[in-house]
């Protein structure tokens, strides 16, 4: 069984245009080997140049990357073991499917019975044997990408990169070939660097994600951790949905918080790590909100007037205008929800232990919600 390699980003940086545009800011980064990893990020962040960076496309200003423990600096794409899945196919359009897959095993020399064990193996293992003859225009979108990901692990190279590679794929045939990617990686047992902006297909494929904001990471963990323990609001508001609402710690006693929201609305929350006084910001899923029809008083119930009612299929959503004019999204699953409609008075109750507090940014609410 071949070595899978890790990976390590050491404080790296990458700038264009003289210094004036900071693509990649002192970048810290471990993938482990065998990991399916994902980076996550708006457009713009820095992902495809941290990708590029460890394929050796692109050299780090700083910093030092490392492949199965090896120093990367000098060494050129070729001899990094590494494949790479890019977002638009890129085909070579004069070469059949099969002619594709094994372009790589053919310019490195390998001996023709190799190369038709593997290219006969490799479009096997996509399903697209029987297409082998076709040519890239006489293939789906899918089917296209199905080829790419074959060539890149054709040449046997150990890590795997890819680059946003569902994008351009209608949104059923992305959201098929996106669980067909992971089986296939883990099937052979390669590292594989995911770059996406889609964070519903980061949390569905990957181990873990590192959410990248303007050159920086965030935060990396698993998906599971990243959507119920979000270290800042950025990651919570980029990673799933949240609700948030400003407000100030009134007060701290005996591993209890109150927190004034603006109007006469509080939460009585848990020990959440804030001081008396301190301006905050709760962040609330909006699936963790209980909606009742009608007014009703109890700690952490606000009651607000339905503004509108969207049904989408699984799950219905409902905008709530709270009495303190703040805005909550609830999403209630279609087949147990209320028949509530624009105009209705309801509650809405807070489960005190399923919130994140978190200190209000320097530059505003505003801002730091930004993708740009």
């Amino acid at each position: 069984m071949m070595a899978l390699p890790d990976v390590r980003l050491v404080n790296v940086t990458k700038t264009f245009e003289g210094g004036r545009i900071v693509a990649v800011d002192h970048v810290n980064l471990h993938v482990k080997d065998g990991e399916y990893f994902c980076i996550l990020g708006p457009s713009g962040c820095g992902k495809t140049t941290l990708l590029r960076l460890i394929a050796g496309i692109l050299e780090p200003d700083e910093g030092e990357i490392y492949i199965g423990g090896k120093p990367m600096r000098g060494v050129p794409p070729e001899d990094r073991d590494i494949g790479f899945v890019f977002q638009t196919f890129a085909l070579f359009p004069h070469m059949t499917a099969w002619e594709n897959v094994t372009y790589g095993p053919r310019v490195r020399g390998w001996p023709e019975d190799q190369i038709e064990r593997v290219g006969r193996e490799m479009l096997e293992l996509v399903g697209l044997y029987e297409r082998a003859d076709a040519y890239p225009r006489e293939l789906s979108g899918g089917m296209m990408q199905r080829v790419g990901l074959a060539r890149a692990l054709a040449t046997g190279a150990s890590l795997l990169l890819l680059d946003e590679p569902l994008s351009s794929l209608d949104a059923k045939i992305a959201f098929e070939l996106r669980y067909e990617i992971r089986r296939l990686v883990k099937a052979l047992g390669r590292t594989a660097i995911h770059v996406t902006h889609d964070q519903a297909e980061a949390m569905a494929i990957a181990d873990r994600i590192a959410v990248m904001r303007k050159g920086r990471i965030l935060q990396v963990g698993t998906p599971k951790e990243l959507y119920m323990r979000p270290k800042s609001i950025f990651v919570a508001h980029f990673v799933g949905e949240a609700n948030f609402l400003e407000g100030f710690v009134e007060e701290v006693r005996e591993g209890r918080t109150t927190i004034r929201l603006r109007g006469d609305l509080a939460l009585k929350l848990g020990e959440v790590g804030v001081d008396k006084g301190q301006k905050v910001v709760v962040g609330i899923r909006p699936e963790v909100l209980v909606l009742r029809p009608g007014d009703h008083k109890g700690d952490n119930v606000l009651p607000g007037t339905i503004e509108r009612v969207m049904f989408e299929g699984i799950v219905t959503r409902y905008e709530i205008r709270l009495d303190n004019d703040d805005l909550l999204v609830i999403t209630v699953p279609s087949m147990t929800a209320e028949p509530l409609r624009p105009g209705d008075r309801v509650s809405v109750e807070v489960p005190h232990g399923k919130v994140f507090v978190f200190p209000y940014p320097e530059r505003g609410l505003k801002e730091e919600l930004s993708v740009e």
